[in-house]
């Protein structure tokens, strides 16, 4: 199986970029770091994708056989929906792992981050039949609002497509069985901030679990009423959170801007 879409040559530097392509490289590529920082990467594999502003599809995702670590914004490769590669650019994607990712894009509007992982809690979680409880006020934010999409295999295919869009629907936030965890978000800082969340979430149940004994979870109201205050009436998230995260990543190594 061919992974990789790779430039018919060697380019020798990416054109003008307008401001706003720019600051999304930015985050996507702190994102990455941020990702690789709290040991969610995988190798070189899984993947953070980022509509291109203003360039109706276009993205931008990582280099296949970089680590998450590598990541920085002018390494960034911008392709098409179908994984071409667009402009310059010396490195090769992962056209098959952007499948998934092309997938909602193309189905929400409102995707313009597509964050996908194999972090261990969220698969460890997923395997489970009764998927991620409302055990913690973290699993609470996706109270009603996490989707389930069962394994299918290594393809990825339009048909596969179709249905996980299908089991998305509207919410932000999914456990794909057997393979790892997905969130969406109207920016980069949402999307990452929704993951940090579901993660924590995973390893909170996962950690509960270990004890024995029953699990105290709170009413069907409670927790309805939590979830609804957490949503914040559809507030975007990331806010808040996104440039503390930026600050914390400038004080350990500023490259990801480069």
């Amino acid at each position: 199986m061919s992974f990789a879409h790779t430039p018919a040559g060697h380019v020798a530097g990416p054109a003008s970029i307008s401001d706003a392509e720019r600051s999304t490289r930015v985050d996507l590529a702190a994102a990455y770091r941020l990702a690789a920082l709290n040991g969610w990467d995988d190798l070189i594999y899984t993947h953070i994708s980022a509509s291109v502003p203003d360039e109706p599809g276009h993205f931008l995702i990582n280099p296949f056989g970089l680590a998450f670590d590598e990541v920085c914004a002018s390494n960034l490769v911008k392709i098409d929906i179908a994984g071409n590669i667009v402009g310059a650019s010396e490195h090769p994607v992962n056209a098959t792992g952007f499948a998934l990712h092309a997938a909602v894009h193309a189905a929400r509007s409102d995707a313009f981050c597509v964050m996908h992982l194999h972090n261990t809690a969220g698969i460890a979680v997923s395997v489970q039949r009764a998927g991620l409880l409302p055990a913690s006020q973290h699993a609470l934010r996706f109270y009603g609002q996490l989707a389930y999409h069962d394994y299918e295999s290594l393809a990825f295919t339009p048909a596969e497509g179709e249905r996980l869009v299908a089991h998305l629907a509207d919410k932000p936030a999914m456990l794909l069985r057997n393979h790892g965890t997905l969130t969406t978000g109207r920016t980069v800082a949402e999307a990452w901030v929704l993951m940090a969340t579901l993660i924590k979430a995973c390893e909170i149940q996962l950690h509960a679990q270990s004890g024995g004994g029953d699990l105290e979870l709170p009413s069907e109201a409670v927790a309805e009423r939590t979830a609804e205050q957490l949503r914040d009436g559809g507030a975007v998230e990331g806010v808040m959170e996104w440039p503390a995260l930026l600050r914390k990543l400038d004080r350990i190594d500023r490259s990801y801007r480069d």
